[in-house]
């Protein structure tokens, strides 16, 4: 193995740190927001920007240490792109649900403007 160029050091471990502060900082969000309804956004937006992070730095580290263009990687970002907007709808849905069986107040849309026109206007 011959070490890498600076610039490919420097760009890897820039990618490597901000898809840990990122995965981080959705790990605080999960802990610190106060109802399930706000904590479900902070760790599937640091899941997936953390990922996607990680995923250039591997891309930057193999594409500059091998000689050709390394794009595995790509496959685990698109992965996780896909699966964890889908994991949270199911996961708003199903306690939405539960909400709805037990009569808990559920939160309200916070639209200044209705999302549709009345029938009388």
């Amino acid at each position: 193995m011959t070490p890498l160029p600076i610039w490919a050091e420097i760009l890897t471990a820039l990618f490597a740190v901000a898809g840990a502060a990122f995965a981080a900082i959705g790990s605080f969000g999960l802990v610190r927001l106060p109802s399930f309804y706000n904590r479900i956004h902070a760790p599937t937006l640091g899941a997936t920007a953390g990922a996607w992070c990680v995923m250039l730095a591997t891309v930057v580290y193999f594409s500059v240490q091998g000689t050709n263009l390394f794009l595995h990687a790509i496959l685990i970002a698109l992965f996780v792109a896909l699966t964890a907007p889908v994991t949270t709808i199911f996961l708003m849905r199903a306690a939405l649900f539960r909400d709805r069986q037990k009569g808990v107040d559920l939160p309200h849309a916070s639209h200044s403007q209705p999302l549709a026109p009345d029938a009388g206007d």
